[in-house]
């Protein structure tokens, strides 16, 4: 199981995450797409990346917008899980 992350180090692992924000007890990072389908193309890729990971986001979808959430919830907050997952994620968009 991964080790819960303080919050005086989670200032320094988001600096390999750029995109995404620190918020409470969780990391999130929202994506914004042309329309609908392309924004569930996305969510389908997360969906496969989390499987492979068996660590698996909060996915919320609004229109073209997709908002993805990251915690572990054994731990109750961000685990190096979380930002192994939201690398993965990034390269995904890139």
């Amino acid at each position: 199981m991964s080790e819960l992350i303080d919050a005086e180090d989670i200032e320094s692992c988001m600096k390999r995450v750029p995109a995404w924000e620190a918020d409470g007890d969780c990391i999130t990072r929202e994506a914004e797409y042309d329309d609908f389908m392309e924004a569930i193309d996305f969510v389908n890729g997360v969906a496969e990346i989390a499987e492979e990971a068996q660590h698996y986001p909060e996915i919320i979808i609004s229109g073209s917008t997709v908002t993805l959430r990251l915690l572990t919830d054994e731990q109750r907050g961000v685990t190096t899980l979380d930002f192994e997952l939201a690398a993965r994620i990034d390269n995904l968009l890139d």
